[in-house]
């Protein structure tokens, strides 16, 4: 069960192992880590049991979508059947989840294809098709600031494979697509009613109102190309 999806404020939970993998991974009934996708890092923490305390370095797509915690270190894994606590390192994960927010922000103040992305701790970046920058710096990051002063609300919701195949305009991203075959693709949504300023696939963890965010600061914008700039930008 995918807990990071249902609530990606929970920083901690209670589950059982229900499987490890030859390469040293574990994989439990339920997860609160988000794995590594859609350019988010996969979430790092702790699993505590009997006494121990395992570290946990990143956690990966597994079999079925499942979330595969690494450990950080070589050390006893609990056996299946264990009854563990899993404990986030809630600090990284919120910054993933600010960052996340920040640049559906930036696709909407600059509405041109994204060619690709990252999200980082501190930092963030996308691609756009783009064959000249930018003209005005601070403009670009003073509309990116007032969307975040806005403190518009950010919810999820679901759109059947066929329903997006009516809507293309709701990716924005020509690099990636939206992953097809369960029948039901994630679509998070900034702003309501008429106050709603974007709506896209995504599968990630975000905050749940834009004034959490909290400042930006425009970065480098680079030249990736001859149709292609990344655009750089920070948490303050």
């Amino acid at each position: 069960m995918e807990l990071y999806r249902e609530d990606a404020y929970l920083r901690d939970a209670p589950a059982e192992v229900v499987a490890l993998t030859e390469e040293g991974g574990i994989v439990l009934s339920q997860s609160i880590f988000y794995p590594t996708g859609g350019g988010q890092p996969g979430d790092s923490g702790w699993l505590e049991w009997d006494g121990q305390r395992l570290p946990i370095a990143t956690t990966l797509k597994g079999e079925a979508g499942a979330s595969l915690l690494v450990p950080a270190e070589p050390a006893s894994l609990p056996p299946v059947g264990t009854q563990i606590m899993q404990e986030l390192d809630w600090e990284r994960r919120h910054r993933h989840m600010r960052m996340h927010t920040a640049l559906h922000l930036l696709s909407v103040v600059v509405p041109l294809p994204v060619t690709g992305g990252q999200v980082g701790a501190g930092t963030g970046r996308l691609d756009f098709l783009m064959p000249e920058p930018p003209q005005d710096r601070e403009a670009l990051e003073q509309a990116l600031n007032r969307l975040v002063d806005r403190d518009l609300e950010v919810s999820d919701g679901w759109i059947s494979e066929a329903e997006l195949e009516a809507r293309p305009d709701l990716v924005k991203t020509m690099s990636v697509q939206p992953p097809r075959g369960a029948g039901q693709i994630r679509l998070v949504r900034i702003g309501t009613g008429t106050e709603q300023v974007d709506l896209q696939p995504c599968g990630g963890t975000h905050v749940a109102r834009t004034g959490e965010i909290g400042a930006l600061k425009l970065g480098k914008i680079e030249n990736k190309g001859k149709q292609n700039r990344r655009i750089n930008i920070a948490l303050v």
